[in-house]
């Protein structure tokens, strides 16, 4: 267990600060609603996004209905950290992952009622824009996939362990 905490601190920890310093960093580089092309061509927006995912808005309370849903998911999150195998390395990661974006994001609606801070993008995919988001956002997202992956390969692998075994009982199945 101790192993597995000392790379969960890690992993979160090292997310969190990016998350917090490109935040900073937005916050004193970039003007709400002015878009700047980034050197590696990926457009650079402040935005403060009140609401939950994609920016779906939420009545009057909903700063705080989304901080004690998040503390309900970082606690489910434990739990799920907890029962996991050392050695399941991707169940850990997504867990973890998703567990950093979480608390990068509820660092900023704990702070303020601005709402969470958004930069990257928006991204132009031809048939639509893809909303500004935020390197929270990215792990929270890259930590869902591998989670709900991790957890398909879980449910196929009891499911192949719980087929029945057929074994031949006469020389007409064992095609003696």
């Amino acid at each position: 267990m101790k192993q597995k905490l000392m790379l969960a601190a890690l992993v979160i920890g090292s997310i969190v600060f990016a998350d917090i310093s490109t935040k900073r960093w937005a916050l004193e580089s970039l003007r709400p609603g002015f878009i700047v092309e980034s050197a590696v061509g990926v457009p650079m927006t402040l935005a403060f996004n009140t609401g939950v995912a994609f920016g779906l808005p939420l009545p009057s309370a909903g700063r705080w209905i989304i901080i004690f849903a998040t503390l309900v998911v970082l606690y489910m999150l434990g739990s799920l950290f907890i029962r996991a195998e050392r050695n399941d390395w991707l169940r850990l990661m997504s867990i973890e992952l998703v567990a950093a974006g979480a608390i990068g994001n509820l660092i900023d609606r704990v702070r303020w009622d601005v709402g969470v801070v958004d930069f990257i993008g928006p991204i132009n995919l031809g048939i639509m824009h893809w909303p500004i988001f935020n390197i929270a956002d990215m792990a929270i997202t890259t930590g869902a996939v591998l989670l709900g992956i991790s957890l398909w390969r879980e449910e196929s692998a009891a499911a192949v362990a719980a087929e029945p075994v057929h074994v031949p009982r006469t020389a007409e199945e064992t095609g003696s």
